[in-house]
This record gives structure tokens, sequence and C-alpha cells, in this order.
């Protein structure tokens, strides 16, 4: 099943995507089931209740419907930086392999949704992408074993994890404003549940104006899913609705010489077979 949080009439509400007989469009979850709103949802573990809608007639015909970021107000996103290996050679400091994830927080805002505009603010003009896989999590746990993990994972996104680099700078180990600016990045533009994907052969594969910057497989994770998870609930509690992004491939525009950092008119495409594909267009934040 593929969930949508989507905007018909001046209304917004959540459903499931179709895609079958000749007609694509979304089923209407708000308006049959007792969750306010997708992540209300998940946060019930009531994913299953909306299994019994999967065969129904599309309320929305898909060029009627707006998709928006799918959820709209998650309460932990934790993203794993430089989880693939040829991502780590870039930084041409010889290091090994590290022993644990690396670890930062974004917060709601941050994101847009499929099809909006990434927005590069005035204070900076290196604002660049990085196409990644995110894990949404469905089901409560503390201390999962990496064995465990799928039993705690609902389903699958896709990220832009758009990144303000000169900001990521300012301090030694000052992540954090660089990766929370106003609509820098972007989510969606469903969640696939996991049932639906083969999390061990996914292959991500990032785009600019049409040109390939990224191109990597969850095979070669440095920090796989399991691992992942296994790591982030030792400290705290994964609940229904965080959201893990899972690192993004080498490739991101500040690595070429000279830099390739996205202007206004870019369009950004992040693609992943059994999951989507998420693309937005790069403007300027007004002042």
């Amino acid at each position: 099943m593929k969930f949508v949080t989507f905007e018909s009439g001046g209304a917004v509400s959540y459903g499931l995507w179709q895609e079958e007989g000749g007609r694509t469009g979304v089923v209407d979850l708000g308006r049959r089931l007792p969750y306010p709103t997708l992540d209300a949802l998940i946060a019930a573990e009531a994913v299953a209740e909306a299994a019994a809608f999967a065969g129904t007639p599309p309320d929305h015909a898909a060029g009627a419907v707006r998709l928006r970021r799918p959820l709209s107000a998650f309460r932990k996103c934790f993203c794993v930086g430089v989880n693939y290996p040829d991502r780590n050679a870039e930084y041409k400091d010889a290091s090994d392999l590290p022993p644990y994830p690396s670890l930062f927080i974004r917060f709601p805002e941050s994101f847009s949704g499929p099809d909006a505009p990434i927005l590069r603010p005035p204070e900076s003009r290196q604002l660049d992408y990085e196409g990644e896989i995110v894990l949404v999590i469905g089901r409560a746990g503390r201390r999962i074993r990496a064995a465990d993990w799928r039993d705690h994972v609902m389903g699958y996104t896709l990220a832009n994890e758009g990144t303000l680099r000169d900001w990521v700078r300012h301090g030694k180990f000052n992540v954090t404003p660089g990766k929370n600016w106003a609509s820098s990045g972007s989510l969606g533009p469903w969640i696939v549940t996991a049932d639906a994907v083969d999390a061990e052969r996914l292959r991500l594969v990032t785009r600019v104006n049409g040109e390939v910057r990224q191109d990597d497989t969850t095979a070669r994770l440095m920090f796989p899913f399991g691992r992942i998870l296994e790591y982030v609930s030792t400290f705290c509690t994964l609940e229904p609705g965080d959201i893990i992004l899972t690192g993004t491939p080498a490739g991101a525009g500040a690595r070429f010489d000279p830099p390739r950092f996205l202007v206004p008119g870019d369009v950004v495409e992040v693609e992943v077979g059994g999951i989507g594909l998420l693309r937005n267009t790069v403007a300027d934040e007004a002042p």
C-alpha cells in the first residue's frame, strides 16, 4: 500500500494511492477512519485497518489532488551521516570506517513535500542535495535487536536531505544549523508499506536537471537498517511516526571541483525502484 497526505478542493486529508484497473487516484481514508491525519493513524498502530480499503475505487483522480509531505508532524527525525563507503572516502581524511553511525536531527518545517519548491535562503548560496531512503517507524521499541528491525518499520519514503554547506561548518561539530532551514529539503511522495519493499536491494539515484549525480544501493550500506535501529533505540525509544533518514551516497554537489550547488530553477529528482520518485524545483526564499 501507498499512503499519502493530499489536498483537494482546499481541504487536506490522507488516503491510499491506487494505480489499478487503469485508474490512478486516491482513496480518501480521512473520511472513512477515525484518525484525523496519517500521523495519527500510524501513532495508533492502525495501519492494518486501512487494508480493508485497498481495492476501493479512488475518490479523487490523480490530477485532482496535490500531494503533500506524507507526515505533517512527526515527533523525532534522526539522520544518519556518511553511511555509504564512497561517501566516507569523499572526505579524503584516510579515516577507517566508523564503528558507530553519525547522527543528527531535523525538524518538520525543514521539509517540503513532493513537487513543492525547496528553498535557498538569502543567507547562503551553498544549498546542496542529498538523496536518501527514509524509514518510518510503525511500532514502538527500545533496545531493538538488529535482527528484529523489520518488526518496527511500517514503511519507506524518500528524502532530499537539503543542506546549507557553509552553515554545517560554523563550529567543529555543528551540523544542525545547516540542516534545518525552512523547506530546504523534502519528503515524499508517499509512504510505501514495508511488505512491498525488498530493503536489501534498493537502488538510490539522484538526478539534477536530468543528470545522474548519485547512484548506489542499500547492499553497500556501512550501517544497514537493522544496525541503525539497534543503535538509535539503545539511547531513546523509537515511536510510531518517528522517521530515520539512512544516509546519502557519494556525488553531492559540494564534492565537485568546483562545487555544483543548487540554483533557482534546478530540478532535483530522488528515485528508488519499489518506493517512488520525489521531484522538487529549487527557488529562492522570499526575504
